[in-house]
């Protein structure tokens, strides 16, 4: 059996290294080290350590990963050979992949690992630092820092700050969730005689030349609450606040049923902005939305049924389902397939038989698109036409039936006909690929504009409506038609 004893070299210089760890490094005859960049090492060679190190395996590679995978690998077939000892910086158990891979083969049976220990660089980072890791502190690697995982309510501390271009990398993550003159501190070989610890705003990070592979990146926990507006767990508390006993009394008596209306208006209001093209109103009106869908939320959890965290499982386990051509191995060829395969997973998902070709459309949608919805679950199952004009006669013939029932004078017959007029109307739309119920928000929004542009030109004149005539007023709609 292949067998690595892996040793720690501690967090700084040979005064701080285990007596244990020291003799086994002296009485060694087959070390390997990942990096000999350490000051341990630069000490013991004055003593005549003998090693080999992987430090030109960092030179051919481009990801961390494949760097660990080739040391790992070597590792192993060197042990096939002899016993050898493998030597880190730290603790081997701390912030080390290529021990973790070790780790791995060990559980598979492929290699004999001992694993003897030597002290972490936490201690000495607490220490040099000043902080109770008690309060609650965070241990992230800067080569693989995702933002969403962090938390800036406690410390941070991010290792394996290798140099400036790491530094660079960790200080545009941290940028996007932090203001950029937040102050953040650099520890370079804590605990040590050479140790180095700069306090420096974010956005100078990377300027320090110093930095190397002994150095590490503290956070402080954010104080300022306005500073972490921008995180979902604040919007979160703030949507609870407002609901609880010292909250808004508005929002204490919402419900499900109360809140409809106002899920309605914002959906529309943000179909305007997107019209309408400006980022900033569609950030707000996106942040309405999401507004009515935490209410939502928090009167299901102050209830006692449902709470955010399962409208997001809820969402995400769907999501994950219905597309297995992205996170699993199905294949597909276009749109339509995806389309298809959707609707097949939706029906299994739901575990039960359709009662009609017509279920499942929301009865709250409005007659526009409630409309268009039937028409295109009809056309599913062939009921649909197959060209353009027989929908254009539709429309024509429905018309027709309008104009003769306005003058039969029936009013309940004329409502019916010019439903019917409407619904055919909505046909043609959704044959030429357009959703009805934008293009009426957009003529809304067109007509909102002339009208006003009437008023204006009006009000310049010193005139009402009533002073001016029909044509006049069309002459002004006419040139608002020309300035868009």
């Amino acid at each position: 059996m292949n067998k690595i004893t892996v040793l720690g070299l501690g967090a700084g210089d040979l005064d701080q290294l285990p007596l244990g760890i020291y003799k086994i490094l002296q009485k060694t005859e087959n070390l390997f080290l990942r990096t000999k960049d350490h000051p341990v090492i630069q000490e013991l060679e004055a003593e005549g350590l003998t090693y080999q190190s992987y430090d030109a395996v960092y030179e051919k590679h481009d990801q961390f990963e494949e760097v660990y995978q080739e040391i790992v690998n070597s590792l192993v077939t060197e042990s096939k050979e002899k016993p050898i000892t493998y030597a880190v910086p730290g603790h081997p158990l701390v912030a080390e992949k290529t021990v973790q891979l070790l780790i791995e083969l060990a559980n598979q049976g492929k290699v004999e690992i001992d694993i003897k220990g030597g002290q972490s660089f936490l201690d000495a980072m607490f220490t040099s630092l000043k902080i109770d890791p008690i309060e609650g502190f965070q241990f992230v690697d800067a080569t693989d820092l995702e933002q969403e995982y962090i938390t800036f309510r406690q410390h941070l501390i991010i290792c394996q700050v290798y140099d400036q271009m790491t530094a660079s990398h960790a200080k545009l993550k941290l940028m996007e969730q932090l203001p950029d003159d937040y102050e953040v501190t650099i520890v370079t070989a804590a605990g040590s005689e050479s140790e180095q610890i700069r306090t420096v705003p974010l956005f100078e990070l990377d300027r320090d030349t110093s930095i190397n592979n002994l150095t590490s990146v503290y956070v402080p926990p954010v104080k300022h609450e306005a500073d972490l507006y921008h995180q979902f767990e604040t919007l979160r508390s703030v949507i609870a606040t407002l609901r609880g006993p010292e909250g808004c009394p508005w929002d204490q008596k919402q419900t499900h049923e109360s809140l409809k209306k106002y899920l309605l208006e914002e959906a529309y209001e943000l179909l305007e902005a997107i019209d309408e093209e400006d980022d900033d109103h569609i950030i707000e009106e996106l942040g309405d939305v999401l507004l009515q869908v935490m209410l939502h939320a928090q009167i299901g959890e102050d209830e006692g049924y449902f709470s955010i965290q399962d409208v997001i499982k809820g969402l995400v386990s769907k999501l994950i389902y219905r597309h297995p051509h992205v996170f699993s191995d199905v294949n597909v060829e276009d749109e339509e397939e995806v389309l298809k395969n959707w609707q097949e997973l939706k029906q299994a998902e739901k575990g039960e038989a359709v009662t009609t070709i017509l279920s499942g459309i929301p009865k709250e949608l409005s007659g526009l698109l409630k409309a268009e919805k039937l028409q295109s679950k009809a056309a599913k199952v062939g009921f649909d036409w197959k060209e353009l004009p027989p929908v254009v006669d539709k429309i024509k013939e429905e018309l027709a039936e309008v104009l003769a029932a306005i003058e039969q004078k029936e009013q309940s017959k004329i409502e019916s006909e010019l439903g019917d007029l409407l619904f055919s109307i909505v046909n043609l739309a959704r044959f030429i690929d357009v959703n009805p119920e934008q293009a009426i928000l957009k003529t809304n929004m067109k007509f909102t504009k002339r009208f006003q542009f009437i008023e204006t030109k009006l009000n310049e004149i010193n005139k009402t409506f009533s002073d001016v005539s029909l044509e006049e007023m069309d002459e002004f709609w006419n040139e608002a038609k020309e300035l868009e």
